[in-house]
């Protein structure tokens, strides 16, 4: 039995590993293609995906295997979980191994630049008062960035890092926007930190302390 797959927009194409798909200086290579010699080429036996990358103004081609639940990717708009690989004055890399809360398969590469990290004084952001390498950090796609690595975002008051450890591998806790304290040490650390739940949680410890 034969299933037509059938798509209004455009007619399904079905392409084979090695098959051209365009020219990489035109669209960008996206999952299950590759590029060789200036070309976008097919990786596997699928169909061929053609999406549009509002905020790199680039197509994305990519091959999806039919039948085959979509493999989980990053896409513009999304809301992401990375961990920091490591950290230089122009920008944090980073390992994508969440994608709205859904855990991936194999972690993508990442960067969160200078410019990106937070929503005001964006020319005084230092990177090493921002993230350091091993930190857990929620972010927004912004773009799917060059050379198969995407542009993450963390300008908003949710964004930034949620989990930390201190220089004695203790969890840092979050005490502002902008610091975290090791519990242990008391040392503080200068962090971009993510608005989270426990801010909420500490005023309700604080009522019930009154309370009693």
């Amino acid at each position: 039995t034969h299933t037509h797959t059938h798509n209004m927009d455009t007619d399904v194409v079905v392409v084979c590993p090695g098959q051209r798909l365009g020219m990489a200086a035109e669209v960008m290579s996206g999952p299950g293609t590759y590029v060789r010699g200036g070309r976008v080429c097919a990786a596997l036996v699928g169909v061929k995906v053609v999406q549009q990358d509002e905020a790199a103004g680039k197509t994305v081609v990519s091959v999806r295997v039919p039948g085959e639940r979509p493999p989980l990717i990053p896409e513009v708009g999304n809301t992401v979980t990375c961990k920091i690989s490591s950290i230089n004055p122009r920008f944090a890399k980073a390992n994508i191994v969440c994608v709205e809360g859904m855990p991936l398969k194999d972690p993508f590469r990442a960067m969160i630049r200078a410019q990106d990290v937070r929503a005001t004084e964006k020319d005084k952001v230092e990177i090493s008062k921002s993230f350091r390498s091993g930190d857990v950090v929620i972010a927004k796609v912004i773009s799917l960035g060059d050379a198969r690595s995407y542009f993450l975002s963390t300008a908003e008051n949710e964004l930034g890092v949620v989990y930390a450890t201190s220089a004695a591998g203790v969890p840092l806790t979050a005490i502002s926007w902008c610091e975290m304290q090791c519990p242990k040490t008391g040392v503080k650390e200068f962090r971009k930190v993510a608005k989270v739940d426990a801010d909420i949680s500490a005023a309700d410890e604080e009522e019930n302390a009154m309370d009693e």
